[in-house]
């Protein structure tokens, strides 16, 4: 073979190695990286969100406001005008109270903020801002919001109405019964709507057995009779 072939033939396989091998660096730049598979749905659905983390802002609670009832005493506060000032003036059966500059104000009905804000504004015309505070020292409550005792209770009477009182908090208040009650025949009579309702509650089996299912639950307006035994 002559010189010039030899060396051309040597030249083309030289290139035909080196295209062949390529250096591993090269390989992996030339290879992309694979792609990351998204997250199934239910996966991201279940995946908390700040918001659903959080606690939610407790509602505040709303109680009900003590209502003002004839009987009951107020003390009576006019900031920075002790003159006008009355510590115990009591709430007269028509539901009235009386007292300096005002001889005559509507009490029973209202809330003791009420009472206060329309004592303000009589006051206005004497006072410049006036600041009235009403407190409630003894209590009894609108009529519709009273429970009765009669009849054999140690000290029958009529109790303001607390949430969730029962039987056994009333017998508390009028220290129980006399020695000639007949507390297992004594009853609540209860309004609802037009009518009158009848509960029985036999107060001997609890207050000397704990019978607890004698508990029964009052209502503003209940009336508990007991009666006496008759012999």
């Amino acid at each position: 073979m002559r010189p010039l072939a030899r060396a051309l033939a040597v030249f083309l396989a030289f290139g035909l190695l080196a295209a062949c091998e390529t250096p591993p660096q090269m390989a992996a730049k030339a290879t992309p990286a694979p792609a990351l598979a998204p997250a199934p749905a239910s996966a991201q659905a279940s995946a908390p969100t700040p918001a659903a983390t959080a606690d939610a802002p407790a509602e505040p609670g709303s109680g009900a406001q003590y209502v003002i009832g004839a009987g009951d005493m107020l003390g009576i506060s006019v900031y920075r005008a002790p003159e006008l000032s009355v510590p115990s003036i009591p709430v007269r059966p028509d539901g009235r109270i009386s007292m300096p500059l005002i001889p005559d104000i509507v009490a029973s009905g209202k809330t003791p903020t009420q009472l206060g804000k329309e004592l303000e504004e009589r006051l206005k015309e004497y006072v410049k801002d006036p600041i009235v505070t009403v407190m409630v020292s003894n209590f009894i409550g609108p009529y519709n919001r009273q429970v009765r005792v009669i009849g054999a209770a140690t000290e029958p009477m009529a109790i303001p109405y607390r949430d969730h009182m029962t039987v056994l908090d009333v017998m508390i208040s009028t220290k129980g019964l006399t020695k000639f009650a007949a507390g297992n025949r004594a009853v609540i009579v209860r309004t609802v709507g037009d009518k009158k309702e009848t509960i029985k509650v036999r107060l001997n089996d609890l207050l000397k057995e704990g019978d607890i299912e004698q508990n029964v639950e009052m209502v503003p307006g209940d009336t508990l009779i007991i009666p006496e035994s008759w012999f």
